[in-house]
């Protein structure tokens, strides 16, 4: 279950950030939705799957983010945006899972 909350948040925060930015014209407000769903979302990897694999889910949902950008200027905003949540999204689904027991 937390495995979907997780994946979750970060979908959220990527896609309800860019919506908030983009509508109100302030990045500071998408940015603010972003953080906060990404450090949601590293709280639920963090206590599920571990601290590494928690830090490398907030590098992918970062990097996510960023590559949104660049990819924007070639297929368009909003495809960009839901290109990059579903990478991001999908790497949650992957590694965002129960660790091993040693």
């Amino acid at each position: 279950m937390s495995r979907i909350i997780s994946t979750g948040m970060a979908k959220t925060g990527l896609l309800l950030g860019y919506k908030v930015a983009r509508d109100t014209g302030n990045r500071q407000a998408g940015g603010a939705v972003l953080a906060a769903c990404g450090l949601a979302a590293f709280t639920v990897w963090k206590n599920d799957a571990g601290t590494a694999r928690a830090a490398a889910l907030t590098c992918t949902y970062i990097a996510a983010f960023v590559a949104s950008h660049p990819l924007a200027k070639k297929i368009g905003a909003w495809p960009a945006v839901f290109t990059v949540t579903g990478v991001a999204a999908l790497a949650s689904m992957i590694f965002g899972g129960h660790r091993k027991e040693s």
